[in-house]
């Protein structure tokens, strides 16, 4: 095995913070070098993704984070990166293998994509496992949290492991030998495993072994002092000679393979869409290789070999220092210290939902009298959204109820929820999305488990993914029919909700019952309904509507107003409108968290577009569009140095959609024209909030690198957030009957 690099962590590591100076990575015939700034209009999005990344990856090196959110962003960067090979990587070299030599919409053909993804690889990973040796190991170490090398364990700890080895591990452990009889195994996608050459002392063969490290085993081995922890692989390493008895151990590496895990389906020949998505994950576990990852030491006639039998190139290999399968450091949260952790925060229940005097609320008598706006994980999605699905499955007067659902929970309340309402009678119809990539296996289960109980049950439209986040509960009252409705931006996911940035609607507007009593026939039964009140919906109308608001913002030249908060922002049509609003002298603010293919503050191009993301605590999820409709005329000009009120007035959009080419075409998304003065200023408080940040913004430059904002007043939107979520939470007092 490899040193543990425990034994080489000494001096500090770069803060990572101050500022991000690395060249921007260009890529195509437009984005060569020397080309003028001005004559590309796109960043690429894939090395847009990886910057994002790379935010992630300054928040582990900062010491402005407590110790132990540290080592948990650390394996963020490292889930997000091996996401990244699964599908976008494997997604460019898909396109090669077919021969497809098109262009990104930078310019960018595929094999100039790929060299300079291996390139900004390369270096993070060199930062990774910067971070990881010269400042985390020592730094917990400083803490009392001790990750150490195999050799520095002295006879008792030795003894300790050897007991754990052969009761926890050896009887869970299989060797696969490569020989005459026996073939190159499977590997399977992101397991841990390793390499091992063995010689026979009497016949003098070397024979090549493969160990996988079962993933039920914990990432690290506790030692008997609480204090000290070991790599689980180290130790199978140290007891290699009882894995292969009689023979030699020549060498023995860890290595990781990333495979293609893209869900491709041809819908329009699959007869049943569930039986077609259930056989191409079993088809998807043996998935294209796409990406080794090695120890630098490993010894390179393995290497070779790994590369040869996994049909991969020299540039598909990529070594690394420190561990390899840094998602295991998620379990150091587990540890119970909370001085190394953020403080705790408790979602708090929005008030006009919060019991009094030990009564809940009538949640539907609540939401006929007042729209009410959640935003999560600030304020709680168990006492908001879920409860109004757990009521709407209770009530008696609850006729049916119909929801989307995308990603789920491997113990979901809200599809709980919906089977006990089915059980009860009630007409339930789930959308659900077999599609959604990562949570396909749960939504089969779910699915089956919502036909068992007689609801009805949709998987999808041919060719779209239903990413829209609706429900619609219809509930018989004195008056007559009444529709409860909720349109939001996150998934019906209670586990997510605690960590998500998301906003939702409860709302018992007729408009937007009638919407989506609409869009729901459109999605479980035969429709060509494209025009709708309140709501807009892609694919049939949402790019359209997007860039009709753009251009008419631009009509009101200097007095035009544009700000949005969304994950990605990439697509070319609804991108060059932004550009034609900032020549007609249109300021805009764009919060665009991940992919952004946005160019800001190009003199010619983008003059006035700026563009930041915020990366904290919490993922910043929630997609609000703000259109000033002329109600900034007058208004002083952004200089770039603070981020001005928003005018009162103008429109409020929010839903599901990012502005990506997926999105608008491929998937069916919905947003809502918020009217409600009262949710208008909420989302006008978050987006003030978030152009105010200057301990979680990142800027873009001209140059397409991005910045660490300067920080000048120690304003953190999340935290201000969470200040404003518990000073509303106290509901008004109410006298007892």
């Amino acid at each position: 095995m490899s040193q543990s690099p425990a034994t080489v962590a000494t001096g500090a590591a770069k803060d990572g913070v101050a500022g991000h100076e690395k060249a921007a990575p260009t890529v195509g015939a437009e984005g060569a070098a020397g080309t003028g700034a001005g004559e590309r209009r796109y960043i690429n999005r894939e090395l847009s993704v990886l910057e994002f990344n790379r935010r992630v990856l300054a928040l582990a090196a900062s010491r402005d984070q407590p110790l132990l959110e540290r080592a948990k962003f650390l394996a963020i960067f490292s889930t997000n990166l091996d996401e990244f090979f699964q599908v976008r990587v494997a997604g460019l070299k898909d396109q090669m293998a077919a021969g497809l030599s098109g262009t990104a919409p930078d310019g960018s053909p595929v094999s100039d994509q790929l060299r300079a993804i291996r390139a900004e690889v390369e270096d993070m990973l060199e930062r990774r496992s910067e971070i990881y040796r010269l400042s985390l190991v020592p730094e917990l170490a400083a803490e009392g949290i001790r990750l150490v090398p195999w050799g520095s364990l002295g006879p008792a700890d030795v003894a300790y492991a050897e007991t754990q080895f052969e009761s926890q591990m050896f009887p869970v452990l299989t060797p696969l030998a490569v020989d005459p009889g026996h073939p190159f195994p499977y590997i399977s996608n992101l397991s841990l495993n390793l390499a091992v050459m063995v010689r026979d002392p009497s016949r003098g063969h070397r024979r090549f072994a493969r160990i996988k490290v079962p993933p039920l085993l914990p990432g690290f081995m506790l030692l008997p002092d609480g204090q000290r922890f070991v790599a689980v692989e180290e130790v199978i390493g140290a007891f290699l000679p009882e894995l292969f008895p009689g023979m030699e151990i020549e060498s023995c590496h860890a290595f990781r393979v990333i495979r293609n895990a893209d869900l491709t389906l041809a819908e329009e020949e699959a007869d049943d869409l569930l039986e077609a998505v259930e056989m191409e994950l079993r088809r998807r576990r043996f998935g294209r290789a796409v990406c080794l990852e090695v120890e630098s030491s490993f010894d390179p006639e393995v290497r070779d070999l790994l590369a040869r039998e996994l049909d991969l190139r020299d540039e598909d290999v990529y070594q690394t220092d420190g561990l390899l399968d840094y998602a295991r450091l998620w379990t150091l949260l587990d540890i119970d210290r909370p001085d190394l952790k953020d403080e705790p925060f408790s979602p708090v229940t929005p008030a006009r939902l919060a019991s009094v005097d030990d009564e809940p609320v009538d949640i539907f008598a609540v939401i006929a009298s007042g729209d009410i706006f959640v935003h999560h994980p600030y304020e709680s999605f168990t006492m908001s959204t879920e409860a109004f699905i757990r009521r709407a499955a209770d009530d008696p007067e609850v006729l049916a109820i119909k929801q989307t659902l995308y990603r789920t929970s491997g113990d979901s309340p809200v599809v709980t929820a919906l089977i006990h309402g089915a059980e009860q009678g009630k007409q339930v119809a789930a959308l659900v999305e077999l599609k959604a990539r990562g949570d396909e296996a749960a939504n089969i289960g779910w699915a089956k488990a919502l036909e068992q109980v007689g609801a009805h049950v949709v998987y999808g439209l041919i060719g779209l993914k239903t990413h829209a986040k609706t429900a619609l509960v219809v509930r018989e009252e004195a008056g007559g029919i009444r529709r409860y409705c909720h349109i939001g931006t996150g998934n019906y996911n209670s586990s997510t909700a605690r960590t998500y940035e998301d906003i939702g609607i409860l709302t018992a507007s007729p408009d937007i019952g009638e919407d989506l009593t609409d869009l729901f026939n459109f999605l479980t039964g035969y429709s060509r309904q494209e025009a709708y009140r309140r709501i807009v919906v892609a694919p049939l109308a949402l790019r359209a509507r997007i860039i009709e608001l753009i251009e008419k913002e631009s009509s009101y030249g200097p007095g035009g107003r544009i700000v949005w908060k969304l994950n990605n922002l990439v697509d070319a049509r609804v991108i060059d409108a932004l550009y034609a609003a900032s020549r007609e002298g249109v300021q805009v603010d764009l919060v665009v968290r991940a992919m952004c293919s946005v160019r800001a503050g190009v003199p010619g191009l983008s003059d006035n577009i700026r563009v930041r993301s915020l990366v904290g605590r919490y993922l910043e999820h929630s997609r609000i569009f703000y259109f000033g409709e002329g109600s900034a005329a007058g208004e002083t000009a952004h200089n770039g140095s603070q981020a001005p009120k928003l005018p009162s007035g103008g429109r409020y959009l929010i839903g599901s959609a990012d502005m990506m080419e997926r999105n608008l075409d491929r998937r069916v998304e919905a947003l809502v024209d918020v009217t409600s003065p009262e949710i208008q200023a909420r989302l006008r408080e978050i987006l003030e909030a978030e152009l105010a940040d200057d301990e979680l913004a990142w800027e873009l430059r001209p140059d397409d690198t991005w910045s660490k904002t300067p920080v000048a007043v120690h304003f953190n939107a999340q935290r201000h957030l969470q200040k404003l979520a518990l000073a509303r939470a106290k509901p008004a007092s109410r006298a007892k009957p």
